[in-house]
């Protein structure tokens, strides 16, 4: 779908999360991807050292990253894609009987005001057609000879982003010297990256620095999604407490001991209530939606920084229920052999900036 698009094709994805921004540079060689360059930058921590969170990061510590990160990856182009943050976004599928696109178009805005939270006026709307279900014979009534035909419906994907929002992106971008030729939902980039052309249901769990989030797939579109302020900050700081160290220690020892198996493991013990809140969350979400549209979630992917500490899929797995497996989002990009030791970290980290660098303008 051509959601916020502002001119042609686009190389670069420029991924700013809560935490730290992700930039992948793709090209295109003999019909697949190829890695050019990748650069992250982590943002100055919003906390104090007791682990309190104060003011959120600027947008000029934004536009200092974006530039930054581009001069040390010495990036060949500036026209870029750039992902809006998913818990700025509404986004949903509606069922409605099936009429001309001209029709869907003129009923949309009125329906989109049962689910969109703020007047329609204040955001960018965007739909598109994802399936059709064909005229069905429903059962045969008493009274009747003949069945009733139910008329054929249609599944519609609606996505809404504040205005003001999108006017914040391009106002950062343009400072920062990029030429934004598209927003894109993060989800959207997601799918693009992890699921490609699968249209079965699976489930995808980011877990970022301040937040997490279980996306539930079908068709190739975003059915349910849901965000939880729950990240790898605050496993960070669950530890920093619990050893009483700085949070700077905490996270090496995070990276360096995760989930492994020892004896007196403190840190699995600050960690396992935030991450089986986590898996509690996703076992709900996954099980609700397979007992509404009476269907099976049966590949769940694994994606955000904490995706790369020890014995962290099998731990969540273990605790889920259900086989998990790290996204793949460079199993379809040429990399240099060089990157291959650092291809589990890359695959975790710039899913989102991946997908977005993907997508055709």
């Amino acid at each position: 779908m051509g959601l916020f698009n502002f001119g042609r094709k686009s190389k670069l994805g420029i991924d700013v999360g809560m935490s730290s921004i992700k930039i992948v540079e793709l090209s295109r060689e003999s019909g697949r991807y190829k890695l050019e360059n990748y650069g992250l930058f982590e943002l100055e921590s919003s906390v104090t050292a007791a682990g309190e969170k104060t003011a959120p990061v600027s947008d000029q510590d934004i536009i200092r990253g974006i530039k930054e990160t581009l001069k040390r990856s010495k990036t060949k182009t500036l026209d870029a894609v750039a992902s809006i943050p998913s818990f700025n976004t509404f986004a949903t599928v509606i069922t409605m009987p099936y009429l001309s696109e001209a029709d869907i178009a003129k009923t949309i805005p009125y329906e989109a005001r049962k689910y969109i939270p703020i007047p329609l006026n204040e955001v960018v709307l965007d739909w598109s057609i994802i399936n059709v279900s064909p005229p069905s014979a429903g059962p045969v009534l008493p009274s009747e000879k003949v069945k009733k035909i139910k008329p054929p419906t249609v599944e519609i994907f609606i996505a809404a982003v504040p205005k003001g929002e999108t006017q914040r992106y391009r106002a950062i971008m343009k400072e920062a010297g990029v030429n934004l030729r598209a927003l894109e939902l993060e989800n959207s980039a997601l799918i693009r990256a992890l699921i490609g052309n699968d249209l079965s249901p699976a489930a995808v769990i980011n877990i970022g620095g301040r937040s997490s989030s279980t996306l539930i797939v079908e068709n190739g579109f975003e059915r349910v999604s849901h965000n939880y302020e729950v990240g790898g900050f605050e496993i960070t700081r669950s530890i920093a407490r619990a050893l009483n160290v700085s949070l700077q220690r905490a996270e090496e020892l995070k990276r360096s001991l995760g989930l492994k198996s020892v004896d007196s493991n403190v840190i699995t013990q600050a960690m396992s209530s935030l991450v089986d809140l986590i898996v509690f969350e996703t076992k709900k979400i996954i099980h609700n939606y397979e007992d509404v549209k009476k269907t099976r979630i049966a590949k769940v992917f694994l994606v955000g920084g904490l995706a790369n500490m020890p014995a962290f899929l099998e731990y969540f797995a273990a605790r889920l229920g259900l086989s998990v497996s790290a996204g793949n989002p460079l199993a379809r990009v040429i990399s240099p052999p060089a990157l291959e030791p650092l291809r589990k970290e890359l695959n975790a980290t710039l899913a989102v900036a991946i997908g977005l660098a993907m997508r055709e303008i």
